[in-house]
């Protein structure tokens, strides 16, 4: 083999594994879009769920007087709306950088607190409607019978809103079925498959 060919044939090597990091590079930057964007008609909402152990921590502290299932999510709820409200513009913020701040948005407050259910083991959704995003879960207490919730295919979920001040669990629903954009399964970052949704 000629110097040329040899340098032909190292060049073409050199070539092949840029293309193949470059690639790989490519489909890891996908995937990582695909577990925290999700688009809607509204937009492009931005997931920042954690597992971190600082989360946990905050989420066990808050709920280790509890009894009962409803006064952990109260609790949580307590938490998150007592931080103060304010937009962000351009940039979701983690659930780590909403305490330390002390303010936060829809989007922030929601992901510090479905982040806290997460670290109680909590089946907990997103549900992102037109300018906003809140929360539902699924809570196994008579004393909320009487409060309304979403019905995804049979099963009742409770809406907990994270903007407003000392809400309770079972918050109102103040958007139409039809303005439901997407409930997300925040870990996965999927939207919910589902044939039937009621409020009632």
């Amino acid at each position: 083999m000629t110097k040329d060919a040899r340098n032909r044939y190292i060049s073409l090597v050199i070539l092949g594994f840029a293309s193949v990091a470059l690639l790989y590079i490519t489909i890891k930057a996908i995937q990582i879009v695909d577990k925290t964007q999700v688009g809607t008609s509204e937009g492009i909402y931005t997931n920042k769920v954690t597992t971190s152990e600082e989360i946990h921590s905050k989420a066990l502290a808050l709920t280790k007087s509890c009894k009962s299932e409803s006064c952990q999510v109260q609790n949580l709820l307590d938490y998150v709306t007592r931080i103060p409200y304010k937009i962000n513009h351009f940039r979701a913020h983690s659930p780590q950088k909403t305490i330390q701040n002390n303010f936060g948005d829809c989007d922030d407050k929601s992901n510090l607190l479905i982040s806290m259910l997460h670290a109680l083991d909590k089946e907990a959704y997103f549900v992102l409607v037109p300018h906003h995003i809140f929360v539902i879960t699924p809570i196994d207490d008579q004393k909320l019978s009487s409060k309304k919730g979403l019905w995804l295919d049979g099963k009742k979920y409770y809406i907990l809103e994270s903007t407003a001040e000392d809400s309770r669990i079972g918050f109102p629903l103040h958007y139409t079925l039809d303005e439901i954009g997407a409930i997300v399964e925040p870990f996965s970052n999927k939207k919910i498959a589902y044939t039937e949704l009621l409020y009632k």
